[in-house]
């Protein structure tokens, strides 16, 4: 085996570990859903949102009366903020809700 090919081997191999790195970091953000180990933290604007969330895909179906109203995994819930919920296999806990928008923070029950 010639030096060569075993500094092109070790090379790719360091190359393949530093791309693999970011996909087992513990946190990521991407289109306002926010998730660390056992919890994401999402904010859905606008009558049918959705967010993926811990494998459960949240809709958002509006406020009326102060209480946010949700679809989880086909299961319909609601909250006021402050307030937390039961939903399928997630926690949710609603700690903003306004007129067209509710922020909560999903964590698996």
């Amino acid at each position: 085996m010639s030096s060569t090919s075993a500094a092109s081997r070790a090379a790719a191999t360091l190359l393949a570990g530093a791309l693999l790195l970011p996909l087992s970091a513990c946190s990521f953000t991407a289109n306002g859903v926010s998730c660390s180990t056992s919890s994401c933290t999402v904010t859905l604007a606008g009558d049918g949102a959705e967010a993926d969330i811990l494998g459960t895909t949240l809709t958002f179906g509006g406020v009326q009366d102060g209480r946010a109203s949700l679809s989880v995994g086909g299961a319909s819930v609601s909250c006021g903020e402050g307030e937390s919920v039961v939903a399928g296999p997630l926690e949710l806990e609603c700690s903003s809700v306004t007129g067209d928008s509710v922020e909560l923070t999903a964590s698996l029950g």
